[in-house]
């Protein structure tokens, strides 16, 4: 599918549509990605929207999501191809007595190739979104698999030679920061910090994500977020943790986020014991077991 977008404004109201709140800058960077044709490292704390921009885009232009969800240890097989070992056996058995010379090209074409993320987006007949998440989590040495997808949009396979991409991916990396990326793989990309909102965005992303949610309830909520991630925790509610609260409020008949339903349902927001204890004490909120 062609994008036909003539301006950041009509990215941010097919991401509204959708329920995803871009604003100005992700708009414009998401702009100038497509008319620049540079993928875009999308950098910031965790559970703030990045991969759900990529999600998001797919949807916006009717492209299929194609994700290469990055950990350490990850290498080559797994991320752009294998070759299906098993298959090659089985034809080499079924062809005994053949020449090698003859059967090392049979067993070394694309009916024995498996494909992985990387070269699934490649050599996909239809453009695709390309998302390749926690980048931060590959070992640098292992970032070198990506240059030459995001440089020139090809993969080169000794037995096949250079893939080039029948139709350009869009593509969309992520980062949590646990690491310094590479520059090589910085200047490829198109640079996106995505925070966590203020409580006015936030609000509109609860009433977006939560229709049934009252305006003054997702005041209260994104107030209610924002003063807690000011606390200095292990880990700060994500803006998923917070839609996810505002959920189990409603799902407790909750009109208001009263002191003792707030001590009773930290563990929806924080993730760590001494996180909801500093966090019960600093808004002098009663223990769970106290807590009516």
């Amino acid at each position: 599918m062609t994008i036909e977008w003539t301006s950041p404004g009509e990215i941010a109201d097919a991401f509204k549509a959708l329920g995803y709140l871009a604003d100005d800058h992700i708009s414009q960077i998401v702009y100038l990605a497509d008319r620049l044709e540079k993928p875009i490292l999308a950098e910031g704390p965790a559970g703030v929207g990045k991969t759900e921009l990529a999600v998001s885009l797919a949807a916006a232009t009717g492209r299929r999501l194609v994700r290469l969800q990055c950990y350490e240890g990850l290498d080559e097989a797994k991320a752009l191809y294998e070759w299906n070992y098993h298959k090659q056996l089985l034809r080499l058995q079924a062809d005994e007595g053949r020449e090698w010379d003859d059967l090392e090209g049979d067993i070394f074409g694309e009916d024995f190739l498996l494909t992985r993320p990387l070269l699934d987006a490649i050599t996909s007949e239809e453009p695709v979104v390309l998302l390749i998440d926690e980048v931060d989590r590959i070992e640098i040495e292992t970032e070198a698999l990506l240059l030459e997808v995001l440089d020139s949009f090809q993969v080169t396979i000794p037995e096949l030679g250079t893939i080039t991409a029948k139709s350009r991916p869009l593509v969309i990396l992520t980062s949590n920061n646990t690491r310094e990326l590479s520059e090589a793989l910085k200047r490829r990309c198109l640079f996106l910090h995505i925070n966590y909102p203020d409580v006015d965005r936030e609000r509109e992303i609860l009433l977006a994500r939560v229709p049934e949610l009252s305006d003054m309830m997702a005041t209260r909520v994104a107030k209610v977020v924002r003063s807690i991630r000011d606390l200095k925790l292990r880990k700060a509610p994500s803006v998923s943790e917070s839609i996810d609260w505002a959920r189990t409020l409603l799902a407790l008949g909750a009109d208001d986020v009263a002191a003792g339903l707030t001590a009773d349902t930290l563990g929806v927001l924080l993730k760590y014991q001494d996180d909801i204890e500093r966090v019960a004490k600093e808004l002098q909120l009663p223990a769970a077991d106290d807590a009516s």
